[in-house]
């Protein structure tokens, strides 16, 4: 989905309530976490109140947690000097410092694991963060936006994530309601996005029927905005008048090549009954990853592990 905070367009009433009081904390420092499935729009209401603050003239900078490795994502954060260990040639200045004065986006902050958490409140607590091998810690200036998919709640429960840091990150809680509940806005981001694929790709503008529409409409979109986006960009390119009938409209649905069993059956292994239900819920979730370890209740790098151990490939098909 496009980082530019021009494409928030909806009609639906619960997002329009959500924009105006993204409106009205975005000229605070207070901390934001934004929550919602994967692909509502959480990094873009995130660029809107940072669009919308004093802050607007500086850096935005955005990590994404749960897409970095456990192992340098401490670095990113916090940045290290030359020679600190093997390896570091150069100084690496951290993302807060280059957000100083700005916003700093953690996206998918309930990633995180939970000694990096603790070092995260540090930071946020004292307003000053310490290279690894520094002398000194740096003051920073930083308003921080979070964002998780995660049932927050639950996560906290489990003791995967703090809830001092939760308390210290949620100081303005949003939450972004999936597509599915928001069906107003589906037409309206159709047509939007199938002007955007036609005019970056250099094709000559085309529309939407009414067949195509109730199609759309049909659709529970597990991808939420960002499968709308990538639906219709898709069918902008392959579709050859200048109208998008029902048959253009290329929805893909995922099915995945279990075993020669499709329901879970005495004498089956736990390992097996484990592996069916991810990939059953990975077909669910249309191979959305982030929001099928939601589902699953796990983290997105341990579902990543257990696909790497199936190592089956997916059959797909179009609706």
């Amino acid at each position: 989905m496009s980082g530019d905070f021009k494409l928030i367009h909806t009609v639906d009433p619960s997002m329009r309530e959500l924009i105006v009081a993204a409106e009205n904390v975005a000229c605070s420092r207070a901390s934001v976490f934004i929550t919602g499935e994967s692909g509502t729009g959480k990094e873009l209401l995130a660029r809107y109140i940072h669009s919308k603050s004093p802050r607007s003239g500086r850096a935005f900078v955005a990590l994404n947690c749960a897409a970095m490795p456990e192992g340098l994502l401490e670095s990113e954060l916090f940045g290290y000097e030359k020679g600190s260990f093997t390896g570091a040639n150069v100084r690496k200045i951290g993302k807060f410092e280059l957000a100083h004065k700005g916003t700093f986006l953690l996206d998918e902050v309930t990633e995180m694991s939970l000694p990096l958490q603790a070092k995260l409140l540090r930071v946020l607590q004292e307003g000053e963060v310490e290279r690894l091998g520094a002398e000194r810690p740096q003051k920073v200036d930083v308003r921080v936006v979070a964002t998780s998919n995660r049932n927050l709640a639950q996560a906290i429960e489990e003791g995967v994530f703090r809830e001092d840091l939760y308390y210290r990150l949620n100081v303005i809680p949003l939450e972004i309601p999936p597509l599915r509940q928001r069906r107003q806005d589906i037409p309206l981001l159709a047509e939007l996005f199938l002007e955007m694929s036609c005019s970056e790709n250099g094709i000559t503008k085309k529309h939407l029927s009414s067949c195509a529409t109730e199609k759309l409409l049909a659709w529970n979109w597990p991808g939420n905005v960002r499968e709308l986006q990538n639906v219709i960009e898709r069918s902008a390119l392959m579709a050859s008048s200048g109208t998008l009938n029902a048959q253009d409209i290329l929805i893909r649905n995922f099915q995945s090549r279990v075993t020669n069993q499709d329901i879970l059956t005495p004498g089956m292994t736990v390992l097996e009954a484990e592996r069916l239900l991810i990939l059953k819920t990975l077909e669910h979730t249309g191979q959305n990853r982030t929001h099928a370890a939601h589902l699953l209740g796990i983290s997105i790098r341990t579902l990543r592990n257990k696909l790497n151990e199936y190592k089956e490939p997916l059959k797909e098909v179009t609706l």
